[in-house]
C-alpha cells in the first residue's frame, strides 16, 4: 500500500505521517510513504504565521497593558520597540520550524519513506504530479492548511490593507486602522495593534457582539474590556458597503441600521477569517468538490473515501491541536481500512482558547453552553462569577470577566466551562479533564487551595453542586 501526504511540515500533515511511519515496511501494511511539503522555510502555520508568533508578540502586549492600567504605577509606560519583538519572534520562530522539520526528515530517513520538497498537483483521481513525477498512491492525504479570505467587497482590489501575518512582521504601525474581521483573528491582535502604537482603532462588527460561540454575556464583557482598557472604537451592526483609497489612506463605506456612513484611516487591517488552500492543488481534473461539507468526521473526501483531509483546509475546526487530532485519526482510518475494518469518524469535545485582551482576559470554553446542552437534550443549572466579585482578582489588579459552568441537572455531570477572565486559558485545561471525563460537580473539591486564583471555579462548582442537590 502506498500513502502520499500533501503538506507534510504542518501540524496536520506531521500527525498523519506520524501516525502511519511506524507501519512502512516489510512488517506493515504499507509498503511506500511519500511526504510531499514545498513549504520555504516550511513549518505549517501555526509556528510561522499563527499561534507561536502571535503568543509572542502578544507577550508585549500583555507586560504594556499591565504597566499602563495599573495606577499604583507611575511614569509613561515603555513603548514596544517593534524591531526587537519581530527580531525576537523570528528567532523563536525559525528555532521551532527547524524543530518540526527535523521531524519530517527524520522519518524520511526511515526505509520505505521519502520527503520531496515541492508542489504537488493532481491530474487525475488520486492521480498526483510531484516534481515531474507520476504518483498514483492507494491513499491521498490532503493536509494543505488554509490563507487569508479576502471578502469581496467593492474596491477592495484596489487598496493595500495588512493581514494577520503582516502585522506580526511589523515593524512600523499607522497611528489609526480600521479592522475588518472580529473573529479569533481580530479579537487577539485588536489590542496588541492598540499596544504597539495604533492609537486610533475602529473595529467593524456586524452582530451585536462578539463571541458567538458563547452566551452572551461574554461578549458583552469582551466589548466592554476592549472600550474602556484599549479604547477601541467597536461599531456593532456594522456592515462594509465598499472601499477605496484615500490621500491619508482608505475610507470604508459602510451600512448601520439602513443608513450609510464612513470611515476613514490610514491603515486597513484585514482579519476576515481563512478559506482552505486548494487553489495550486488543481482538483478540476477529479471528483472531488470543495463545497460545504465535502469531508465526513472520518476525514474522508465525501467524492472519494481514499482522499483524507485533515486540518484547517476541510474547514471543519481550524485550531492547532483539532488539526494533529484529525491528522491521526486520519492515519487511523486509512490503517483500519487497509485491514478491512470501516474507519470511524473524529469526535471530540468543544475546547477553545482565545488570548483576547492582549492575553491578560484570555476566553476558553470547554464542551457545552446552556443553549447547546439543551439542544443535545439536558436539563440544565448554570452558576456565573464575576472577577470583580473575587478579592484575589481585585489585588492582582486583574478585575475584569467572568466564568460560567453549565451542568446537567438530573445527574450533575459537568456539561460545559466558559471564562473570560485572568488564566482562563490555564484553568481550560482543568475543566477539560473534568468535562471529558463526565465526572459529577458533587464530587469535585470546592475548597480554596493555594494559589486562590481558581476560586472562581470553586465558587461556580459549590453553586452549581447546590442546585442539583
Amino acid at each position: 500500500m502506498h500513502v502520499l501526504v500533501i503538506g507534510a511540515y504542518g501540524s496536520a500533515g506531521v500527525a498523519t505521517a506520524e501516525g502511519l511511519v511506524d507501519h512502512v515496511g516489510p512488517e506493515g501494511p504499507i509498503d511506500r510513504l511519500t511526504l510531499v511539503d514545498d513549504g520555504d522555510p516550511g513549518g505549517g502555520l501555526c509556528i510561522l504565521d499563527g499561534c507561536m508568533p502571535s503568543k509572542a508578540v502578544l507577550s508585549a502586549a500583555a507586560h504594556r497593558y499591565q504597566a499602563r492600567a495599573d495606577e499604583r504605577l507611575t511614569g509613561e509606560p515603555h513603548a514596544i520597540d517593534l524591531k526587537s519583538v519581530v527580531e525576537t519572534k523570528d528567532e523563536q520562530v525559525l528555532s521551532f520550524a527547524e524543530h518540526r522539520r527535523g521531524a519530517v526528515h527524520d522519518m524520511a530517513a526511515r526505509d520505505g519513506v521519502e520527503f520531496i520538497h515541492k508542489p504537488a498537483t493532481f491530474i487525475d483521481d488520486r492521480t498526483v504530479m510531484v516534481a515531474d513525477e507520476t504518483y498514483e498512491p492507494d491513499y491521498v492525504v490532503i493536509a494543505t492548511g488554509s490563507v487569508p479570505k479576502v471578502p469581496e467587497l467593492p474596491g477592495m482590489d484596489e487598496v493595500e490593507y495588512m493581514t494577520s501575518a503582516d502585522v506580526l512582521d511589523a515593524t512600523t504601525l499607522p497611528d489609526s486602522g480600521i479592522m475588518m474581521g472580529f473573529g479569533y483573528v481580530g479579537i487577539e491582535l485588536a489590542p496588541y495593534l492598540v499596544e504597539a502604537g495604533v492609537e486610533d482603532l475602529t473595529v467593524v462588527e456586524h452582530d451585536a457582539r462578539p463571541l458567538d460561540e458563547a452566551d452572551s454575556a461574554f461578549g458583552d464583557e469582551l466589548m466592554a474590556i476592549y472600550r474602556e482598557e484599549f479604547g477601541i472604537d467597536i461599531r456593532t451592526h456594522t456592515y462594509e458597503q465598499a472601499i477605496e483609497s484615500t490621500e491619508d489612506g482608505v475610507r470604508l463605506h459602510v451600512e448601520v441600521d439602513g443608513k450609510a456612513d464612513t470611515i476613514d484611516a490610514e491603515q486597513l487591517f484585514l482579519f476576515t477569517g481563512r478559506e482552505p488552500n486548494l487553489d495550486r492543488l488543481n482538483l478540476e481534473p477529479t471528483v472531488l468538490d470543495p463545497r460545504s461539507g465535502w469531508v465526513r468526521d472520518t476525514m474522508q473526501a465525501v467524492d472519494d473515501d481514499r482522499v483524507l483531509v485533515v486540518g484547517d483546509v476541510n474547514s471543519h475546526e481550524p485550531i492547532l491541536h483539532v488539526a494533529k487530532e484529525q491528522g491521526y485519526k486520519a492515519a487511523e482510518n486509512i490503517l483500519d481500512m487497509a485491514a478491512g475494518a470501516e474507519p470511524e469518524p473524529y469526535e471530540n469535545v468543544h475546547h477553545h482558547v482565545m488570548f483576547s485582551g492582549a492575553s491578560v482576559y484570555p476566553f476558553a470554553r470547554v464542551g457545552h453552553t446552556a443553549e447547546t446542552a439543551r439542544a443535545a437534550g439536558h436539563e440544565v443549572v448554570e452558576a456565573t462569577r464575576w472577577a470583580k466579585d473575587d478579592g484575589v482578582f481585585k489585588v492582582k489588579d486583574i478585575p475584569h470577566g467572568l466564568a460560567r459552568l453549565t451542568v446537567d441537572a438530573e445527574t450533575g455531570t459537568v456539561l460545559g466551562y466558559q471564562g473570560l477572565h485572568a488564566h482562563a486559558d490555564t484553568m481550560a485545561k482543568t475543566m477539560q479533564v473534568i468535562v471529558e471525563l463526565g465526572l459529577d460537580v458533587r464530587d469535585l473539591p470546592d475548597r480554596a487551595y493555594h494559589p486562590t486564583l481558581p476560586e472562581i471555579l470553586d465558587s461556580v462548582i459549590r453553586e452549581t453542586a447546590a442546585q442539583v442537590a
